[in-house]
């Protein structure tokens, strides 16, 4: 890229198969990178301890939910390959809520990715679809330190970690792509429509209680359970949970379908955004 921008012509339509999307995300890598970074360390800019919030939020975060649940409420998982320990409580649920927050994080800011850059839709040669990847970086930054914590203090309350941890980025990656496919959709819908922003904040709301990251699905009454199932974040909590807590092998096969849907839905999200961006400057 230039150092003085460079004017283009917004209208023009933009290429919107897979291989250009792969293309994009090769050419413009460094500049993912150099964004993603710039993206965390903005958030903690101009704070006194800066980075180590990063750290320190789930940190306190853990601290709370372990003090809450197990000395407060007495909280008990009760699931399958259960310990039944004072901290159980709290370590299981902090697994849903890294999952959780990995999406919503992405969901909630993507209505406005594009109304906060639209120097970049006008003035200079950018590739907007990147935005959306540069987000759910950052997001994920946050969560893989969350992880750390959590894996940090498993050790330190149970001695030992489970070798099926390995199989975490397995799990999270059908997440990701996932996430990113909505991303795209909602950063162009966020454009033409305002109130996108607030209804994608009340659906995220819901899914935080409609997914199993306070209780198990086993805890569900039968003739709700497939509604809770229907929750694209279930599936990934609990086998975040098989491999993590319970120390058992993911469902290979699950994985691969949700990974193969996630394709489908990336791919659905990128061509929506790239057939729409040609009006983004009309509208901005």
């Amino acid at each position: 890229m230039t150092d003085q921008p460079i004017s283009i012509n917004p209208h023009s339509a933009q290429p919107s198969s897979l291989q250009a999307l792969a293309r994009s995300l090769w050419r413009n890598r460094q500049l993912i990178v150099r964004m993603t970074r710039r993206e965390v360390v903005g958030r903690y800019k101009g704070s006194a301890m800066g980075m180590a919030w990063s750290f320190f939020n789930p940190v306190f975060m853990l601290v709370v939910y372990t003090f809450v649940f197990s000395e407060i409420f007495k909280s008990r998982w009760g699931g399958v390959g259960a310990n039944d320990s004072k901290t159980e409580f709290a370590v299981v649920l902090f697994v849903g809520m890294i999952v959780l927050n990995l999406f919503s994080e992405v969901i909630n800011r993507a209505p406005g990715l594009i109304l906060s850059n639209v120097n970049y839709v006008k003035k200079v040669v950018f590739p907007l679809e990147i935005l959306p990847v540069i987000s759910t970086g950052a997001a994920l930054f946050h969560g893989l330190v969350s992880l750390g914590v959590l894996l940090g203090a498993f050790v330190i309350f149970n001695g030992y970690l489970h070798w099926t941890t390995i199989f975490i980025p397995l799990v999270l990656l059908p997440l990701v792509i996932l996430t990113t496919g909505l991303s795209w959709m909602l950063a162009s819908l966020g454009v033409f429509l305002r109130d996108v922003g607030q209804t994608v904040a009340i659906i995220t709301t819901v899914l935080m209680f409609l997914s199993p990251v306070f209780y198990p699905v086993t805890a569900v009454p039968e003739r709700f359970r497939p509604f809770i199932m229907a929750n694209p974040l279930t599936f990934i909590i609990e086998q975040a949970r098989e491999v993590l807590i319970w120390g058992h092998l993911p469902n290979f096969v699950g994985l691969s379908v949700y990974t193969l849907a996630a394709f489908v839905v990336a791919w659905i999200g990128y061509a929506w955004f790239q057939k729409t961006r040609k009006g983004f400057s009309d509208v901005l």
